[in-house]
Formats: structure tokens, C-alpha cells, sequence
């Protein structure tokens, strides 16, 4: 397992130059809007975003990368054992890759992903090659006071669920 953390950068280049040598290492994927880092020492999967984030700060979101969607259904078990309500995506388009996840958002609406990579896409999300949008993948969405809660989490899954998108934040 493999922790995974996502931030927001307004020049890719720029924070490409500062990762690189703060992790002495270069990034496995770097797209136009996209970049991402995957680190064995310390185990880290760590991705930056191209987005304004005035208002929103630069934390995109939190997550865990395993090794197979078994090991992703076994987490989904786990927290919804506990009493977290997860928001499930397989086989979805994001950040430049398929993948099988989960979602959990914790009490201060941060979200959480446990996913497992599938492939690599030409395409950020799903919706990409289809028709354009404006909103893309791995945009932190606002809670909603619609969102499913539970006891000892937050807002459950961001407003997005509702939108049909094969993408997440």
C-alpha cells in the first residue's frame, strides 16, 4: 500500500522543479494539466493538479493506492463495517489513468480514495474524449448538506456524485 496525496499547483513547471529535487526522483506521468510522482522510499504516490485554488487552498485530496480492486472491495468492506458510508467508482477515467476506487470524506470534508491503478489513459477522464466540459477529474468539489452522513464522518461524498460523472476529484 502506497500513501497518495494530491495537491493543486498554479505552474506545473515550477512545482515539477521544486518535487524533483525535494524527492530526487523524476515523475513517472507529467501531461499538460498533470503531473505525478511514484516514490518507493518513502512509499508515496503524490500527483499535482494544475487549478486556481484562491478560495479552496492547495489540498486536492488524500488517498491510498493498492495493489489489485480486491484490495479495494476489502477496504470498502472494512470502512463500511466501521460505519463510514463510501462512494464507489470502478473502472473510471481520472487523472490520466482507469482505475477501480472508493471514496470516504473525514468530520472536515477532506476526501479520502483507496484505488488501484488499471492502466494508463491518453485522457484525464472519461468525459474528455467524448464531448468538452468545463469542470475536469481531481477537482475538490464543495460538500453538500445533501451528502450522505454517518456517524464519526463528515459530509460523506461531495456534491459531484450527483453530476454523472465518471470522474472524481
Amino acid at each position: 500500500m502506497k500513501m497518495h496525496v494530491a495537491i493543486n499547483v498554479k505552474n506545473l513547471e515550477q512545482s515539477l522543479g521544486f518535487y524533483k529535487k525535494l524527492f530526487n526522483a523524476e515523475p513517472t506521468k507529467v501531461k499538460e494539466n498533470y503531473a505525478k510522482f511514484e516514490l518507493d522510499q518513502p512509499a508515496l504516490h503524490f500527483s499535482l493538479n494544475v487549478r486556481d485554488y484562491d478560495n479552496k487552498g492547495v489540498l486536492n485530496h488524500f488517498g491510498f493506492q493498492v495493489q489489485n480492486t480486491e484490495e479495494v472491495l476489502a477496504a470498502k468492506h472494512r470502512l463500511q463495517e466501521a460505519g463510514l458510508v463510501s462512494f464507489d467508482e470502478m473502472n473510471t477515467t481520472c487523472c490520466y489513468a482507469v482505475q477501480d476506487k472508493i471514496w470516504v470524506s473525514d468530520p472536515e470534508g477532506n476526501p479520502w480514495e483507496v484505488f488501484y491503478t488499471r492502466e494508463d489513459s491518453e485522457f484525464e477522464a472519461a468525459e474528455d474524449h467524448v464531448i468538452p466540459v468545463s469542470s475536469v477529474c481531481c477537482t475538490t468539489p464543495e460538500p453538500t448538506s445533501t451528502s450522505i452522513n454517518s456517524p464519526g464522518i463528515g459530509a460523506g461524498r461531495p456534491s459531484r456524485i450527483a453530476s454523472a460523472k465518471s470522474c472524481t476529484f
